[in-house]
């Protein structure tokens, strides 16, 4: 159960309600009116709250859990100890997710601004927007409706910020112009300079970054994660991307919709991501690449060829992910035999 001095729940929300918030059934016999509390793990939850299954892994801790309800695949019914409730639905973890949120929904700004806050006088603020205590907002800013400004933000001139868009603590956004519903964590720094210079012996010339940071609608940025602005033409994060804690983004680089950046990954100047790409932990990327629609790029692979939509790659340097395996097994059995 979640620590009541950080979370406070929502409800009690009866099964056919949460259903009906899950995109699920109620598989029938199941008692609708039946009230839920809580969520929980498998092996923690109780007779009044909800948990779910999606990995089969956890196939046991479902067979034997003490939950009232539980969200999962159809198939996975037969599994079900005797008593539990079953929300049936194909995604038990999206369901799960929704659920959760309704549980635990996002706390409602304040709609105050700290006496401590520094905000320029030509800034515009929308209703219901919080500003914390040491941030700083600066000239020509223009920030939307119902969202908060972490304590010590910076938010640098003629940023513009759409409604619902939340910064977190000690975060900075320059030169950047951001969507609606857009939460980015402690620490994020956006449009900063590009790494770009001249090289010279004599000493290296800098290349003024003269783009900016366009960042779409429903967006999370993660914590001490980087975005640079673009060098003339702009960086662009699309629609939906979720954007992991420690991921580089380099000038010009443009991420399309639905993107995954997972920790430490890196991407160099001027690579375009296609549609629901996929990066895992730890992969890099060289600039100027394409990476096709729906590509998936494997935890520290090193990408230095464009990538068909698509293809899973894994490596360094990469390769599709069915021959890296048939070569990591040849130098296994290549090494077995020089033991022998």
């Amino acid at each position: 159960m979640p620590d009541r001095r950080f979370f406070t729940a929502q409800g009690p929300f009866q099964l056919t309600e949460l259903a009906r918030i899950a995109g699920a059934e109620l598989r029938p016999g199941d008692a609708g009116p039946r009230m839920m509390r809580d969520v929980a793990p498998l092996g923690l939850a109780g007779p009044d709250e909800v948990s779910f299954l999606d990995n089969p892994r956890y196939l046991d801790a479902f067979k034997s859990s003490r939950a009232g309800a539980c969200i999962v695949a159809p198939d996975r019914a037969g599994d079900a100890p005797q008593g539990m409730a079953l929300l049936l639905a194909k995604n038990p973890y999206r369901g799960y997710a929704l659920i959760a949120q309704a549980f635990y929904p996002d706390p409602k700004p304040s709609s105050q601004i700290a006496r401590t806050a520094s905000v320029d006088p030509t800034a515009k603020i929308g209703e219901g927007t919080a500003v914390e205590p040491g941030a700083v907002i600066g000239a020509r800013a223009e920030i939307g409706q119902n969202g908060t400004i972490g304590a010590g933000a910076v938010i640098g001139p003629g940023v513009v910020l759409g409604d619902e868009v939340h910064v977190g603590p000690c975060a900075s956004i320059r030169y950047a112009i951001v969507g609606s519903r857009v939460r980015i964590f402690a620490g994020a720094r956006i449009g900063e300079d590009g790494f770009g210079f001249a090289p010279d012996p004599a000493g290296h010339v800098k290349v003024p970054q003269l783009g900016r940071v366009l960042i779409g609608d429903d967006v999370e940025i993660g914590a001490n994660a980087t975005i640079d602005r673009g060098a003339g033409p702009d960086t662009e994060i699309g629609p939906g991307c979720r954007i992991d804690n420690l991921v580089q983004i380099g000038h010009n680089v443009k991420l399309g919709r639905g993107c995954i950046i997972i920790a430490q990954a890196g991407i160099s100047g001027s690579t375009v991501l296609e549609d629901h790409v996929i990066i895992a932990a730890q992969g890099g990327l060289t600039g100027h690449l394409r990476i096709g629609s729906g590509a998936r790029i494997g935890a520290q692979a090193g990408i230095m060829r464009d990538v068909p939509a698509g293809e899973s790659v894994m490596g360094s340097p990469a390769f599709p992910h069915r021959q890296y395996w048939r070569q990591i097994a040849t130098l296994s059995k290549l090494a077995g035999k020089k033991n022998d």
